[in-house]
């Protein structure tokens, strides 16, 4: 099947609208044979490229059309040999999205990054009522669920907490999807196997974490531990701005009003992913 790259001159935007539209593609794609595998952004010129594989130009071109309005300004078909040499050497993130260097320093531009935290709820009473080797079976029960919704939504483990897994995303549409499945998966497991059920409270931030030796920190990454700590079992509390960025998702969120979080001064506005 032809192999295409379009282009699209988008002043201002940023790596979460280029990740929702990618989405988008995936989501309206199927009925035309095409497959939009990857895109490339460079946040600093307002370009974004789309690769896909298509019967045709034109249906390549009515996937986006259908898919969220914005055609491509130019389309070309291309080789795969010839995609490299076209854009560059590039580095893939888990989301689809390969990061043009940026025009400083020679470094990525990292962009804005959603963050996922999971905690076990009462994961120090379960260690002491069952003991170390039984309390690990809830870990590893927790840790394969979480984990098999992470491929499914494009999120990638940063780390292991212990009692919880801290995840990164492009998109902060893909980071709930991920949530909402970890807790629904969660509920079966509880009918499947009822003496050994738990629940999880999940916290999620969106912002520019600071990304060092393979993990990432700042004030994004501190808010979103910081939410999951707030949140009430089965909950999935997500910052303002991560509501905000899912607005037209099909998303429903409650109201959680101002909430205290320990290490921040001012009250922080949150709201609860409404999932069952």
């Amino acid at each position: 099947m032809p192999l295409f790259i379009d282009i699209h001159e988008i002043p201002g935007v940023t790596s979460e609208v280029a990740a929702a539209e990618h989405i988008k593609d995936i989501d309206a794609q199927g009925p035309f044979a095409v497959d939009y595998t990857k895109y490339w952004l460079n946040e600093s010129t307002g370009k974004l490229f789309c690769m896909c594989e298509a019967p045709t130009v034109e249906a390549a071109i009515e996937v986006h059309r259908l898919a969220h309005g914005a055609p491509a300004d130019r389309i070309i078909e291309v080789t795969p040999e010839l995609t490299e040499l076209f854009l560059g050497p590039f580095v893939t993130d888990a989301g689809g999205a390969v990061l043009l260097p940026a025009d400083h320093g020679g470094s990525n531009d990292p962009g804005t990054r959603t963050i996922l935290f999971t905690d076990i709820v009462n994961s120090t009473a379960m260690t002491q009522r069952f003991g170390d080797e039984d309390a690990m079976l809830f870990v590893e029960a927790h840790d394969a669920i979480v984990r098999d919704a992470l491929r499914e939504t494009s999120g990638r483990e940063v780390k292991h907490t212990g009692d919880g897994i801290m995840a990164v995303f492009v998109s902060a549409a893909s980071a709930i999807r991920c949530a909402i499945d970890v807790q629904k998966a969660l509920q079966q497991d509880a009918l499947d196997n009822p003496d050994r059920s738990f629940q999880v409270r999940i916290g999620i931030a969106a912002g520019e974490p600071v990304g060092r030796d393979n993990d990432l920190f700042g004030a994004t990454v501190q808010l979103a531990a910081r939410l999951c700590a707030h949140a009430g079992p089965g909950q999935i509390l997500v910052s303002n701005v991560v509501a905000d960025l899912c607005i037209g998702k099909r998303i429903r969120f409650g109201d959680a009003g101002a909430v205290v979080l320990k290490g921040f001064e001012s009250h922080v506005s949150a709201r609860p992913v409404e999932w069952a």
